[in-house]
């Protein structure tokens, strides 16, 4: 099994580090393969990057060049997965929503912690419109940029650690998620500070992913996610 997946930002490191958190859960036998947009934000933190991230994410996929089982899209509350599903026949995986559907297994409420407070936003309207937003009791920013995770880690764990305890102190969250797939390696640190279970979305999504592809199933192609009409496209993919 051959998994892809795919970093939202352009910053190679970052895809580097997310590829292994994901081979860390990864079964044996499943290929984990990382990718990195060819153009684009070197992080993603609004919806200008975001919506140029769903763009160079789908081009990235579509111009892969070897046979694949499924897709884990890796940016937390990021838009392009559902052209992905229109564009593909095999399984395509949001961090955001396998994240907090696996932290709905784990305990009443969960509560996000990301990165900067303009990124909030973002993932609270993704979390609506997956039917996932009941069950959160707050999405709350580190204050910290995504590149910031890598420059300044000591900080990162200070300031998620922070926000995790308030979510569970003061939101009532029993699980923590963590709202940026730049934060894969940072679980058993945050668990130990709060003492409450902490979700990966990378993870949580390779391990949805490879059940997928196990069980058979894939994206329905009766109506919402029915391939793309055939329509002429000027300049696709993305020019620069």
């Amino acid at each position: 099994m051959r998994i892809l997946v795919a970093n939202v930002n352009t910053t190679q490191s970052m895809t580097d580090a997310i590829a292994e958190s994901a081979r860390a859960v990864a079964a044996p036998g499943t290929e984990i393969v990382g990718v990195t947009p060819r153009f684009g934000a070197d992080s993603c933190e609004g919806n200008f990057e975001s919506y140029l991230a769903a763009i160079a994410v789908m081009d990235a996929i579509t111009s892969y060049p070897e046979p694949f089982d499924a897709v884990v899209q890796a940016g937390y509350g990021e838009h392009g997965r559902e052209g992905l599903q229109e564009l593909l026949d095999v399984p395509v995986v949001d961090i955001t929503e396998a994240a907090a559907s696996t932290a709905m297994y784990l305990g009443h409420k969960y509560s996000v912690v990301t990165t900067l407070d303009r990124t909030v936003p973002l993932i609270e309207d993704r979390l609506r419109l997956a039917g996932l937003a009941t069950r959160c009791a707050s999405v709350r920013a580190s204050g910290l940029g995504v590149l910031e995770l890598e420059s300044d880690p000591e900080r990162a764990v200070e300031a998620i650690v922070a926000q995790a305890r308030e979510a569970v102190e003061r939101d009532h969250a029993e699980v923590i998620c963590l709202g940026c797939g730049g934060m894969a390696e940072l679980e058993e640190k945050v668990r130990a500070a709060t003492g409450v279970p902490i979700v990966d979305g990378v993870r949580s999504a390779v391990t949805v992913a490879e059940g997928l592809v196990r069980m058979g199933l894939s994206t329905s192609k009766v109506r919402t996610y029915a391939p793309p009409r055939e329509k002429k496209v000027v300049g696709w993919p993305f020019q620069i």
